[in-house]
């Protein structure tokens, strides 16, 4: 017998009243969300009281790129320094135009604005700046990533050297200067080991490698490369070696040479056999990266024994008259964004090395990526001056250089660490005195009523090779004594009008000015610029370069006068800067 039945209940109540509570649930959890993105956004906005900022970061061009790409993520995400939102801007611009603009004056016309970060390849860069200017160094550099330093070979010549007998940086010198070098690996007829070391000062690659080779033939053995280091006999033995073994068809850029040898394809044709250059430009090279195509058979990147160089692509911010503030913080920021992990892995992508990753771009064609065992210490800012100035006068002619020193009273005031500005001057003209090989140097002295006429500046040393008076030289520095006032106008007059009649032809023909004050004579800087416009009709090939110790010399003036003349400017705080300043002055091309 069956017992009375259950009645059921109905579910879709049930159902449909808990779908309306998701669905009010999700209404109210996206409202929410949505209200809580508004509200963040509006105090986001809010917290930007004082509208937006742009920060223009100079870029090297092999990087700009990436870089680029990573300003505009950044700036997506609204950063805010100061109450003020940021915008990330890279201007892709040649380091040796973002320091001479820095240096001799903005040219917005030319270059854009004013850039509040700098990123170059390498410290070799920041050095030079720092030399001329380092008030301008709104912070310390840091690096973003880094790239060794290689040598370029064709294919053949790369495997020649692979299969035999491996060398290092220190064995080069010796190297080149073999007649029939290749024979170390069974080549003999291929004759000299051409190697092409462009422009030490403008071309990172150049410079690294060039401390490679002295830190490797010092007496030390090691790095990093000092001032004291480059008097050594071996290391001054191991310039001349490259230098006078330096092919005649040298390009003046790395670029240059890595374009002539993809041209040339292998040794029959080519003007040279190797080339420094950093393993990204290399990269770059063989997969038409640089804005050139791509060559038939890619370069070779042969690594070099010893502790290799390495160029370290440093962030800086740019300081001007006074310090920005959201300008430094700002331009801090984004390097510590360039140095997160998804950035960094981007730069790895591109051909750039960074702590974080192994990651290669891949294909590399021409390069092995193999794990740098030891990199070399680098110099500091000075001796990189000193390196750039000692390369320029090691080979060939050399410069023809005449240095104007001012010997007025203020050149007794203090100079940094306890001694004056002129003992600081004289240990600067000993050095380069000392390391100058085969160019030419002159010494005048200026003040007022020094000449038996009543002239304002006194010739102590005529313009002739250093190493037929380099004893003459080193009295006349140590007999520089102070006087009284600083007639810089008709005493530079005078100089020039004497290096005119010495101009030698197929040389570098310079006048350094070292100066502490302004000009107090009669002549004004209209009646001196008029007449060194007159002197300089047909003659650009003589440049002024001037350092301005302290600040009073009028920057403005001197600035105009190394611009016109082709030469470089410089001011330094106080003596401590001078020496790295007259090698800076001495190595600009």
């Amino acid at each position: 017998m069956r017992g009375p039945a259950r009645r059921g209940f109905a579910k879709w109540p049930f159902v449909s009243t808990g779908t309306v509570l998701l669905m009010v649930v999700g209404w109210l959890s996206w409202s929410y969300a949505g209200d809580l993105l508004e509200r963040r956004a509006a105090a986001q906005l809010a917290s930007c009281m004082d509208g937006e900022s742009t920060l223009t970061i100079a870029v090297a061009p092999s990087v700009a790129d990436v870089v680029g790409r990573a300003a505009d993520v950044w700036t997506k995400t609204r950063p805010i320094v100061l109450d003020k939102c940021i915008r990330a801007e890279v201007a892709t611009i040649p380091p040796q135009a973002v320091l001479d603009g820095l240096t001799a004056g903005w040219d917005r016309k030319a270059l854009g604005e004013r850039p509040g970060a700098w990123l170059p390849e390498s410290s070799v860069w920041v050095n030079r700046l720092t030399a001329q200017n380092a008030r301008l160094l709104g912070s310390e550099p840091a690096s973003i990533a880094t790239s060794p330093v290689l040598l370029a070979m064709p294919e053949n010549a790369a495997a020649a050297v692979r299969e035999g007998n491996s060398f290092s940086w220190g064995d080069l010198p010796a190297l080149v200067s073999e007649d029939e070098a290749w024979g170390r690996y069974g080549h003999p007829e291929w004759g000299e080991f051409g190697l092409a070391i462009p422009d030490v000062a403008t071309n990172p690659a150049s410079a690294l490698s060039l401390q490679a080779v002295m830190a490797d033939v010092s007496p030390q053995g090691t790095g990093p490369v000092t001032v004291e280091m480059l008097g050594s006999p071996a290391v001054a033995e191991a310039m001349g070696r490259l230098a006078a073994a330096a092919p005649t068809s040298t390009p003046p850029t790395t670029t240059d040479a890595l374009n002539a040898l993809s041209e040339a394809g292998d040794l029959s044709s080519s003007p040279f056999d190797a080339v420094p250059t950093l393993e990204f430009d290399l990269y770059r090279r063989n997969v038409g990266a640089d804005g050139n195509p791509p060559p038939m058979t890619p370069l070779i990147g042969a690594a070099v024994g010893g502790p290799t160089p390495t160029a370290d692509f440093p962030f800086v911010a740019i300081a001007d008259e006074r310090v920005d503030q959201v300008q430094v913080r700002a331009a801090q920021k984004f390097r510590e964004y360039l140095q997160t992990g998804t950035q960094q892995l981007e730069l790895a992508k591109a051909g750039l090395r960074v702590p974080s990753t192994k990651v290669r771009p891949n294909p590399a064609p021409g390069i092995r990526g193999l794990p740098t065992q030891e990199e070399l210490t680098p110099t500091d800012a000075n001796t990189t001056q000193q390196i750039s100035a000692a390369w320029t006068n090691a080979g060939g002619s050399g410069q023809v250089v005449t240095v104007l020193v001012d010997v007025s009273r203020s050149m007794l005031e203090d100079g940094g660490e306890g001694r004056n500005r002129l003992d600081w001057v004289k240990d600067a003209l000993r050095g380069q005195v000392g390391r100058f090989g085969s160019g030419s140097l002159g010494l005048w002295e200026f003040s007022r009523d020094l000449g038996e006429g009543g002239e304002p500046y006194r010739k102590l040393v005529d313009t002739g090779r250093v190493a037929d008076q380099r004893g003459e030289l080193e009295e006349a520095v140590d007999e520089l004594e102070a006087q009284s006032a600083t007639h810089l106008y008709p005493s530079l007059l005078a100089v020039y009008d004497a290096a005119l009649e010495d101009l030698q032809d197929g040389r570098r023909n310079l006048v350094v000015v070292i100066t502490d004050g302004p000009d107090d004579s009669q002549m004004t800087y209209e009646v001196f610029k008029r007449e060194l416009t007159k002197r300089r009709e047909g003659t650009p090939e003589l440049s002024v370069s001037v350092i301005a110790v302290g600040g009073e010399p009028d920057q403005a003036e001197l600035t105009e006068l190394t611009r016109t003349t082709g030469g470089t400017f410089a001011t330094v705080k106080d003596g401590t800067g001078i020496e790295a300043a007259l090698g800076q002055s001495l190595s600009a091309g």
